[in-house]
């Protein structure tokens, strides 16, 4: 019969002013789920300060407790987490084991175009923030900008909705953009993009080899991108000897933005199962992850060459869950940032927002941008190539540049 469908996702709002909201979901597991929902609760802005896994194989309950944002809009979160939870696709007849890293239902892309009368530093990040509040997913940026100071921005994008295709929903978003941009916003037009449009605006898609070499490199270094020392901010640990089922994972690292993200799509993309597992952040930016897992088969992870290569695989991608560098593009400035792909096709939540915030945040004006994803080092990566405005990429130290996006990337601002 199943549990109501009300009763998978209960949302408990905090008691008092600092107090964490409270998640709870009960519903059949199925590998990668707790992947999914940190997914998309990074991708609401809210950071997970406390969580509980645990599951019998069949059925689970994870529990998170979060900060959230006085604009969290709860009752579109809860809709998104029921839609990953396996009993709401068996209300559809959709199966409750679909495999982990099935690839997302492909949505169809849509070309927004527009042109402004004028540069303004943080343009795009407004622009940015009316779409993600209208769920808009933004997967290509060109942005020009003509010489006598007009902007024509062109984005490709796709609507968690399903429903751009409509007038209504059209309206809708050229109506917010207007309220947003104000009297700037010359034309607005929404048109679906078509296989040939799509293929033309992918930019070029040859990065400079220093550039792959260096940034995309699957060793640690010898110094933490902010000056740590690499040994310093990641343990993982292996036992085996506390249970006789299971393997234990034990984790003690900084906490940054998506930290529970980065470690359950590791264990996804290796088709592990999380059978019992806890976080705790505390007030020192420390983190603490307990985790019980299983492989594929149903057994602990007895082999020691796959021991050594999940610890040094979890240590790369909490260490550096996002790669940024300033390099010279001829004698302009480029800004670059990447993000690892999961094996499902999703990419991480948040990362255009963060780089048009972090910048604005600099007082840098974006002269074009370029999102694309590209095989380096057998693994897919969702790259984002900004070219800074020439004048103000000379007032700020590239350095500067590349510690504030960095901070805000990761959440230490």
């Amino acid at each position: 019969m199943g549990i109501l469908r009300e009763d998978v996702v209960v949302i408990s709002p905090a008691e008092k002013a600092g107090d964490p909201t409270v998640i709870s979901v009960n519903c059949p597991d199925k590998t990668g789920l707790g992947c999914d929902l940190c997914r998309i609760v990074l991708h609401f802005g809210l950071s997970i300060a406390r969580g509980d896994f645990s599951t019998d194989g069949k059925w689970c309950y994870i529990v998170l407790w979060v900060d959230g944002k006085t604009n969290t809009r709860w009752d579109l979160l809860e809709k998104r987490l029921l839609e990953v939870c396996p009993s709401y696709f068996s209300t559809s007849g959709i199966d409750y084991y679909r495999p982990a890293n099935q690839q997302p239902k492909r949505l169809d892309v849509y070309l927004l175009k527009f042109w402004c009368s004028c540069v303004r530093k943080e343009l795009l990040h407004d622009i940015t923030l009316v779409l993600f509040d209208l769920e808009l997913t933004i997967k290509r940026v060109k942005v020009s900008t003509t010489p006598d100071g007009k902007v024509m921005d062109l984005f490709f994008i796709t609507d968690t909705r399903e429903l751009l295709h409509t007038k209504e929903r059209q309206g809708e978003t050229i109506l917010h953009l207007k309220t947003a941009l104000g009297d700037i916003l010359e034309s607005c037009e929404i048109e679906s993009a078509g296989e040939e449009i799509t293929a033309c605006s992918q930019g070029t898609s040859f990065l400079p080899s220093a550039i792959t070499e260096d940034m995309f490199s699957l060793e640690l270094p010898a110094r933490h991108p902010g000056g740590l020392l690499a040994s310093d901010p990641i343990s993982v640990t292996v036992d085996n000897s506390l249970s006789p089922s299971h393997t234990l994972i034990q984790i003690l690292c900084q906490d940054h933005k998506g930290l529970i993200y980065d470690t359950m799509r590791t264990l996804k993309d290796y088709n592990i199962q999380v059978s019992y597992g806890r976080f705790f952040a505390n007030r020192r930016g420390g983190c603490e992850l307990d985790l019980f897992i299983v492989q594929a088969d149903g057994k602990k992870i007895i082999d020691r060459n796959k021991q050594n290569a999940l610890c040094s695989r979890l240590r790369m991608e909490l260490f550096r869950p996002l790669r940024v560098a300033v390099v010279s593009r001829g004698p302009d400035t480029e800004l670059l940032v990447a993000n690892p792909v999961e094996l499902s096709g999703r990419g991480r939540p948040l990362v255009f927002h963060d780089i048009t915030l972090a910048l604005k945040n600099l007082n840098i004006q974006i002269f074009s941008v370029e999102i694309g994803r590209h095989m380096i080092c057998d693994r897919e990566w969702e790259v984002y190539r900004i070219l800074l405005d020439e004048g103000d990429s000379h007032h700020v130290s590239r350095n500067m540049i590349e510690e504030g996006v960095r901070k805000l990337l990761m959440g230490w601002e």
